[in-house]
């Protein structure tokens, strides 16, 4: 702000921190530099904050709290309830950047990072700072980079035999918006993680004729909340104890709290909570998966192995032939393209560092928001921008690069 005493003194600092998508984690990191003086610069390649909060479907609301789900410096309004919804997810995030006077640049994609060379004292690579490509032949000089494409970026749909040929309608659930276009239809939700009960549990509710969730892993499901208490600070408090521990007290937990389902073809699972947790996968959050299932109006079916013509082959052998097929099946990080070259990623595309740790063979190299933790992903992001900015800022001498 021009003439604000109070505002950071950025003036000295002729290559920025750029740090890399706008959503809740990007946003965070460049609010925490610019706190401690570090000037940061949001590249974002759509046109405003919060791309993917803004395609997710209508109904959807954090998992976790609004008190626990808050970024550095601005509380989420009271207002907007105990489970915020997507759209006021995106107009908190519209007023934090407005807030924090987050210099932001949209519509430029940055497509790679490359070391810019050794260092003055002839470091290794990244010691020199980073050059990044971006659209319309752009080349970007940083400091330091932070890397906050997103958890859900790029739609996973399985190559399932006969995909292309399928005669029926078949969408990832990043196009599913409501239960309207599905009213009177006969609708297979493939995957039920988080995002699949849910797109079930509303099509029900909007009057589709019918509506099957097809399995391949039982899900391990918990209360949202219990007696007001929500399953975000029990998965806060537990996050540091050894799985096998937590895998115990979560059949506990779930024996005494969500009913057995494997009368209705959805039993409880072999595996414990929080091993799968490790793993990658998060437990389903109920908001309704558990009643609708009890009274018959979600039906499991076995994992979609096939599609025959008009018709969805299953792991069971059983064909069915709904109206439509919604793969709740995941995203990718896609992050190879970006940094691949850089031997930052594990085997499954996803940064071997997060938070305040670069990779040794990249410093200057910051990930934030991919892991999806049973402690909140907006928690887990406010405390990665915090530590992050702490790096930075000792990494160059309090921004001055």
């Amino acid at each position: 702000m021009p003439g604000d005493p109070t505002a950071p003194d950025m003036t000295t600092q002729p290559r920025p921190v750029y740090v890399i998508g706008a959503g809740p984690g990007g946003l965070a990191a460049a609010a925490a530099l610019r706190a401690r003086g570090v000037r940061a610069v949001v590249v974002e390649k759509s046109d405003g904050v919060g791309a993917s909060w803004r395609r997710h479907y209508d109904r959807l609301r954090l998992h976790t709290t609004r008190r626990l789900s808050a970024l550095p410096g601005l509380p989420m309004p009271r207002r907007f309830g105990r489970w915020v919804s997507r759209d006021d997810v995106v107009r908190y995030l519209e007023k934090y950047a407005e807030f924090h006077e987050l210099e932001l640049v949209t519509g430029v994609e940055v497509t790679r990072i490359e070391p810019a060379g050794p260092g003055p004292e002839g470091e290794g690579e990244g010691e020199g700072g980073w050059i990044l490509h971006a659209s319309g032949g752009r080349e970007l000089a940083a400091a330091a980079v932070v890397v906050a494409t997103g958890f859900n970026h790029t739609p996973a749909l399985p190559d399932w035999p006969g995909r292309d040929a399928y005669e029926g309608r078949l969408l990832h659930a990043r196009e599913y918006r409501n239960p309207q276009p599905y009213a009177g239809q006969d609708v297979l939700v493939v995957g039920v993680g988080n995002t699949g009960a849910e797109i079930a549990v509303d099509l029900v509710e909007g009057g589709a004729a019918r509506v099957r969730l097809a399995v391949r892993t039982a899900p391990h499901i918990m209360r949202r909340s219990t007696a007001g208490w929500p399953a975000q600070r029990s998965g806060i408090l537990v996050r540091r104890l050894p799985a096998r521990l937590v895998d115990r007290l979560g059949a506990l937990v779930a024996k005494a709290s969500v009913p057995d389902l494997s009368a209705y073809g959805l039993p409880r699972p072999t595996t414990g909570l929080y091993s799968r947790v490790k793993q990658g996968s998060i437990p389903v959050q109920d908001v309704g998966l558990i009643d609708a299932v009890r009274g018959g109006k979600v039906e499991p079916v076995a994992a979609v192995e096939a599609f025959d013509g008009a018709e969805v082959v299953l792991a069971d052998g059983s064909r069915i032939a709904p109206d439509t097929v919604i793969a709740a099946t995941g995203y990718r990080r896609a992050l190879e393209e970006l940094v691949g070259h850089l031997g930052v990623l594990d085997e499954r595309g996803r940064p071997c560092t997060q938070g305040a740790r670069s990779p040794a063979q990249a410093p200057g190299l910051y990930f934030t928001g991919f892991s999806n933790p049973i402690s909140g992903m907006f928690r887990e992001m406010a405390m990665d921008a915090e530590k992050i900015a702490k790096a930075i800022s000792r990494r160059s001498g309090a921004g001055a690069s």
